[in-house]
């Protein structure tokens, strides 16, 4: 009598995710562990147990493939259906895609950056549970690069602004914002790049730009743009996971890390919470429909989610909500218009163009801004009107002062006086540096060796590094063409799109007939 032998045992989801991505893991025989893996250690960071890693999303690589692939598949349709169907002419008008160039410009460029830095994560963590993670946050950028890319190319057969955006986010003077940001956190150490992206980019940025500026594109008649946001935001979600988790491994791995964490959750809160002044006037002013104002998403997933959630969870661990809050808060009624302002006053020298608000646009922001746009901004808009009418479209044309850590223009106030600009000033080695805020001026005393060696666009302007002395100059080394930034109403962009919507409607009408 034989026995027959027993069916191989199936093993669970979890076996088989470790199976297949931690099990793959070895230790060095003939080479110390400490020169395979030398990126970990001079952040001061303390680990002592790698394998106490928890992976949020136990994907293997044929199942995250095929998931996005479907992913894929779906989006490039509709890509090719608005193509096919003239859909650039379903927008409610041209100057939504304002917003659009400075996505292309400003933020696709940074998707690219953390693709990069995530591979590096992958060969320099020295846990295989982290490695694994890494490296399916990498794909994952690269993917929204191409996918972004891929979406926007569409507007460039029609409209300007949007051609050599690699060039413009390496040279022109708003994109060093965004640049800036990552350009910090790439030259930091891996664990302070997991906190900086996974942490500021991921659960504060993208949370802000992603959800309810994406249901803005939805709006304004732009699917694809609405299609790619919201096929990345099922990616984000697991990069904020892989970001919180990350957190709370430092912290339990050993006491002496909390400190540290805590200081990089101060720095990264404000330098994000900076970048995100890009994303409020975009929802306040450069959306034609509006669909959700800066200051309720600022306070749905920020002070709801992110203060009564994430916080009051690492609580638990000795983390308290980030150095500055408070002044963030208290800006929320006034940062979008005020960096607005600074774009309307410069858009001669960038590639999008901007208008001042038209009587319904100045009601929305007044009945949702009830106790500062009547009184501090409507004042501004109401004096420009007249100096449009008398045939003085205002533009500065000097060169404004730039914060020596966040890189935008000084222009913001000070805490609860929405009437004084703020300017902070401190000194290392004999010279003085200014920045905009409490907050920046905290993280440039805490790294004056960083920051002093900022790129800052207006002194290499005034230095001869940008091409010229003069505007053209500039602009011609900038990659910018003629007709590209300026004044919306009149632009190339807006006859151009009046042209070919009236064009389609009457075609449309003839073929009724």
């Amino acid at each position: 009598m034989t026995i027959a032998p027993k069916a191989p045992r199936r093993l669970t989801m979890k076996q088989r995710y470790e199976a297949l991505t931690r099990d793959l893991d070895w230790d060095p025989s003939y080479v110390a562990r400490e020169d395979v893996f030398p990126h970990t250690e001079f952040e001061g960071i303390k680990i002592h147990d790698w394998s106490k890693w928890e992976d949020p999303f136990r994907l293997t690589v044929d199942a995250y493939t095929k998931y996005q692939a479907e992913k894929d598949k779906r989006l490039y349709a509709v890509l090719d259906g608005f193509a096919q169907s003239q859909g650039h002419l379903s927008l409610t008008e041209a100057s939504y895609l304002n917003a659009m160039k400075l996505f292309l410009q400003g933020v696709t460029p940074l998707e690219y950056q953390a693709h990069r830095n995530f591979a590096y994560l992958a060969r320099h963590l020295n846990g295989p549970g982290p490695r694994f993670a890494a490296l399916c946050q990498s794909i994952d950028e690269m993917r929204h690069t191409q996918t972004e890319i891929h979406t926007l190319s569409n507007y460039n057969k029609y409209y300007g602004g949007f051609h050599n955006y690699l060039q413009q986010h390496d040279r022109v003077w708003y994109l060093s914002v965004p640049k800036s940001f990552f350009d910090d956190a790439l030259s930091a150490g891996p664990f302070e790049f997991l906190i900086a992206i996974g942490f500021s980019f991921e659960y504060l940025l993208t949370n802000l730009l992603f959800v309810p500026f994406m249901s803005g594109a939805s709006f304004n008649g732009d699917l694809p743009t609405m299609t790619f946001g919201f096929s990345a935001q099922s990616d984000e979600s697991r990069h904020m996971t892989l970001g919180l988790e990350a957190i709370k491994f430092l912290l339990e791995q050993d006491e002496a890390n909390v400190p540290i964490v805590q200081a990089w959750i101060d720095k990264w809160f404000w330098r994000g919470y900076r970048v995100t002044g890009l994303v409020a006037q975009m929802l306040d002013y450069m959306l034609p429909r509006k669909v959700m104002s800066w200051k309720e998403a600022f306070e749905l997933y920020f002070e709801e989610q992110m203060m009564k959630g994430l916080f009051e969870d690492l609580a638990f661990y000795g983390i308290t909500p980030p150095r500055h809050v408070e002044d963030a808060i208290g800006e929320k009624e006034i940062l979008s218009h005020q960096v607005y302002w600074v774009l309307y006053q410069f858009s001669h020298a960038a590639a999008f163009t901007t208008s001042v608000p038209d009587e319904e646009h100045q009601q929305w922001l007044a009945e949702t801004y009830p106790d500062t746009f009547e009184r501090y901004y409507k004042p501004l808009w109401d004096k420009e009107r007249k100096n449009i009418e008398a045939g003085g479209r205002h533009f500065v044309r000097g060169l404004p002062q730039l914060c020596q850590v966040c890189q935008i223009p000084m222009a913001f106030t000070e805490p609860g006086d929405p009437t004084t600009i703020c300017q902070r000033e401190s000194v290392h080695n004999g010279e003085t540096f200014q920045t905009c805020s409490n907050g920046c001026q905290w993280i440039f005393e805490r790294e004056p060796e960083k920051y002093v060696q900022a790129w800052l666009p207006v002194h290499q302007i005034y230095q001869g590094n940008c091409g010229g002395p003069t505007l053209p100059d500039v602009l011609q080394w900038y990659g910018l063409e003629e007709g590209d930034g300026g004044e919306y109403k009149g632009s190339l962009d807006d006859r151009n799109w009046t042209q070919w919507h009236d064009a389609a409607d009457h075609s449309h009408i003839g073929s009724e007939a």
